[in-house]
Protein backbone atom coordinates (compact mmCIF):
# COMPACT_ATOMS: atom_id res chain seq x y z
CA UNK A 1 0.00 0.00 0.00
CA UNK A 2 1.08 3.62 -0.80
CA UNK A 3 -0.57 7.19 0.31
CA UNK A 4 -0.84 9.54 -2.53
CA UNK A 5 -3.32 12.91 -0.73
CA UNK A 6 -5.99 11.39 1.20
CA UNK A 7 -6.09 8.06 -0.85
CA UNK A 8 -4.00 4.55 0.47
CA UNK A 9 -3.57 2.59 -2.92
CA UNK A 10 -3.24 -0.97 -3.32
CA UNK A 11 -0.16 -1.50 -5.17
CA UNK A 12 -2.23 -4.46 -7.36
CA UNK A 13 -3.47 -1.99 -9.28
CA UNK A 14 0.13 -1.17 -10.79
CA UNK A 15 0.71 -4.77 -10.99
CA UNK A 16 -1.73 -6.63 -12.14
CA UNK A 17 -2.88 -5.98 -15.79
CA UNK A 18 -6.56 -6.38 -16.78
CA UNK A 19 -8.47 -5.56 -19.89
CA UNK A 20 -12.41 -6.27 -20.14
CA UNK A 21 -12.82 -8.84 -22.31
CA UNK A 22 -16.93 -8.93 -23.02
CA UNK A 23 -16.65 -11.45 -25.54
CA UNK A 24 -15.85 -13.90 -23.40
CA UNK A 25 -17.15 -13.26 -19.95
CA UNK A 26 -20.49 -11.48 -21.61
CA UNK A 27 -20.90 -8.68 -18.87
CA UNK A 28 -21.41 -10.66 -16.32
CA UNK A 29 -20.00 -8.09 -13.55
CA UNK A 30 -23.62 -6.82 -14.31
CA UNK A 31 -25.54 -9.79 -13.70
CA UNK A 32 -23.68 -11.66 -11.30
CA UNK A 33 -23.77 -10.74 -7.08
CA UNK A 34 -25.71 -10.48 -4.66
CA UNK A 35 -25.94 -6.67 -4.38
CA UNK A 36 -26.83 -3.29 -6.94
CA UNK A 37 -23.63 -1.78 -8.34
CA UNK A 38 -22.32 0.90 -5.26
CA UNK A 39 -23.41 4.21 -5.45
CA UNK A 40 -22.00 7.77 -4.08
CA UNK A 41 -24.64 10.04 -2.18
CA UNK A 42 -24.62 12.70 -5.25
CA UNK A 43 -25.50 9.92 -7.49
CA UNK A 44 -28.89 8.70 -6.39
CA UNK A 45 -30.43 11.89 -6.75
CA UNK A 46 -28.52 11.61 -10.06
CA UNK A 47 -30.18 9.01 -11.03
CA UNK A 48 -33.89 10.25 -9.47
CA UNK A 49 -33.48 13.03 -12.10
CA UNK A 50 -32.26 11.25 -15.53
CA UNK A 51 -34.54 8.22 -15.28
CA UNK A 52 -37.27 10.16 -17.77
CA UNK A 53 -34.30 10.47 -20.19
CA UNK A 54 -32.96 6.87 -19.73
CA UNK A 55 -36.24 5.09 -19.20
CA UNK A 56 -36.14 4.95 -23.04
CA UNK A 57 -33.29 2.31 -23.16
CA UNK A 58 -34.22 -0.27 -20.64
CA UNK A 59 -35.80 -3.22 -20.94
CA UNK A 60 -39.43 -3.83 -19.51
CA UNK A 61 -38.45 -5.70 -16.68
CA UNK A 62 -35.21 -3.21 -15.48
CA UNK A 63 -37.77 -0.71 -15.36
CA UNK A 64 -40.65 -2.48 -13.56
CA UNK A 65 -38.43 -2.94 -10.65
CA UNK A 66 -37.39 0.74 -10.91
CA UNK A 67 -40.81 1.74 -10.72
CA UNK A 68 -41.47 -1.24 -7.72
CA UNK A 69 -37.97 -0.28 -5.51
CA UNK A 70 -37.01 3.31 -7.04
CA UNK A 71 -34.56 4.55 -8.90
CA UNK A 72 -31.52 3.55 -6.61
CA UNK A 73 -31.95 1.60 -2.95
CA UNK A 74 -30.20 0.87 0.17
CA UNK A 75 -27.98 -2.51 0.32
CA UNK A 76 -27.68 -4.69 2.88
CA UNK A 77 -24.51 -3.04 4.08
CA UNK A 78 -26.42 0.44 4.63
CA UNK A 79 -24.50 1.86 1.48
CA UNK A 80 -26.90 3.14 -1.44
CA UNK A 81 -26.64 0.96 -4.98
CA UNK A 82 -28.49 0.40 -8.12
CA UNK A 83 -31.79 -1.60 -7.62
CA UNK A 84 -31.49 -5.22 -9.00
CA UNK A 85 -34.42 -7.62 -11.27
CA UNK A 86 -35.07 -10.77 -9.01
CA UNK A 87 -32.23 -10.10 -6.98
CA UNK A 88 -29.79 -10.61 -9.89
CA UNK A 89 -29.34 -8.72 -12.54
CA UNK A 90 -28.74 -4.55 -12.48
CA UNK A 91 -32.03 -3.21 -13.20
CA UNK A 92 -30.28 -1.00 -15.46
CA UNK A 93 -28.47 -3.51 -17.40
CA UNK A 94 -29.81 -4.15 -21.49
CA UNK A 95 -28.62 -7.10 -24.02
CA UNK A 96 -26.86 -6.61 -27.39
CA UNK A 97 -27.77 -8.39 -30.39
CA UNK A 98 -24.79 -10.94 -29.15
CA UNK A 99 -26.69 -11.36 -25.36
CA UNK A 100 -23.64 -9.32 -23.75
CA UNK A 101 -25.26 -7.76 -21.09
CA UNK A 102 -24.55 -3.36 -21.21
CA UNK A 103 -25.58 -0.43 -19.02
CA UNK A 104 -28.47 1.15 -20.18
CA UNK A 105 -27.37 4.30 -18.37
CA UNK A 106 -24.15 4.56 -20.68
CA UNK A 107 -26.35 4.03 -23.87
CA UNK A 108 -28.78 6.78 -22.89
CA UNK A 109 -25.56 8.97 -22.54
CA UNK A 110 -23.47 7.67 -25.35
CA UNK A 111 -27.06 8.54 -27.54
CA UNK A 112 -26.58 12.31 -26.09
CA UNK A 113 -29.94 11.47 -23.83
CA UNK A 114 -28.14 12.17 -20.90
CA UNK A 115 -25.01 14.21 -19.22
CA UNK A 116 -23.95 11.48 -16.90
CA UNK A 117 -22.48 8.25 -18.15
CA UNK A 118 -22.58 5.66 -15.14
CA UNK A 119 -22.05 5.13 -11.86
CA UNK A 120 -18.40 6.09 -10.72
CA UNK A 121 -18.16 2.63 -9.33
CA UNK A 122 -18.85 0.98 -12.98
CA UNK A 123 -16.36 3.26 -14.62
CA UNK A 124 -13.49 1.64 -11.97
CA UNK A 125 -13.71 -1.24 -11.76
CA UNK A 126 -11.69 -3.70 -11.29
CA UNK A 127 -10.55 -0.79 -9.00
CA UNK A 128 -13.24 -0.33 -5.74
CA UNK A 129 -12.97 2.72 -3.23
CA UNK A 130 -13.84 2.80 0.20
CA UNK A 131 -14.16 6.43 1.17
CA UNK A 132 -13.41 6.58 5.44
CA UNK A 133 -13.60 9.60 7.71
CA UNK A 134 -10.06 10.49 7.20
CA UNK A 135 -8.77 8.48 3.87
CA UNK A 136 -9.77 6.80 0.64
CA UNK A 137 -9.11 3.29 0.24
CA UNK A 138 -8.50 2.23 -3.44
CA UNK A 139 -8.12 -1.50 -3.89
CA UNK A 140 -8.29 -4.22 -6.68
CA UNK A 141 -11.98 -6.07 -6.43
CA UNK A 142 -10.76 -9.46 -7.76
CA UNK A 143 -13.87 -11.73 -8.96
CA UNK A 144 -13.32 -14.91 -11.01
CA UNK A 145 -15.93 -13.98 -13.26
CA UNK A 146 -13.02 -11.36 -14.94
CA UNK A 147 -10.54 -14.10 -15.50
CA UNK A 148 -10.71 -13.44 -19.46
CA UNK A 149 -10.36 -9.49 -18.33
CA UNK A 150 -6.85 -10.47 -16.57
CA UNK A 151 -5.76 -12.99 -19.61
CA UNK A 152 -6.71 -10.07 -21.96
CA UNK A 153 -5.02 -7.33 -20.10
CA UNK A 154 -1.58 -9.57 -19.54
CA UNK A 155 -1.48 -9.91 -23.74
CA UNK A 156 -1.64 -6.50 -23.96
CA UNK A 157 0.50 -5.54 -20.96
CA UNK A 158 -2.12 -2.63 -19.77
CA UNK A 159 -1.85 -2.21 -16.10
CA UNK A 160 -5.43 -1.91 -14.09
CA UNK A 161 -4.34 2.03 -13.11
CA UNK A 162 -3.85 2.42 -17.40
CA UNK A 163 -7.42 0.60 -18.37
CA UNK A 164 -9.47 2.77 -15.67
CA UNK A 165 -7.38 6.10 -16.54
CA UNK A 166 -10.49 7.84 -17.37
CA UNK A 167 -12.53 6.42 -14.55
CA UNK A 168 -9.71 7.68 -12.24
CA UNK A 169 -9.35 10.92 -13.40
CA UNK A 170 -13.02 11.33 -13.00
CA UNK A 171 -13.40 10.83 -9.37
CA UNK A 172 -9.47 11.84 -8.45
CA UNK A 173 -8.84 14.38 -10.86
CA UNK A 174 -5.61 15.00 -13.61
CA UNK A 175 -3.27 15.73 -11.19
CA UNK A 176 -4.11 12.71 -8.95
CA UNK A 177 -3.74 10.45 -11.69
CA UNK A 178 -0.74 12.29 -13.20
CA UNK A 179 0.82 12.01 -9.79
CA UNK A 180 0.02 7.82 -9.56
CA UNK A 181 1.48 7.63 -13.24
CA UNK A 182 5.00 8.73 -11.38
CA UNK A 183 4.85 6.59 -8.53
CA UNK A 184 4.25 3.68 -10.98
CA UNK A 185 6.58 3.88 -12.88
CA UNK A 186 9.26 4.31 -9.73
CA UNK A 187 7.43 1.44 -8.26
CA UNK A 188 7.87 -0.89 -11.50
CA UNK A 189 11.43 -0.54 -11.39
CA UNK A 190 11.53 -1.90 -8.01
Amino acid sequence: MFQLGKTIISEEILENDFVCNLTACKGACCVDGEAGAPLEERETEILVDIYKQVKPFLREDGIAAIEEQGAFVKGEDGEWETPLINNSECAYVVYSGKGIAKCGLEEAYNKGATQWRKPVSCHLYPIRVKEYSELIAVNYHKWQICDPACTLGEELKVPIYKFVREALIRKFGEKWYTELEVIAREHLKQ
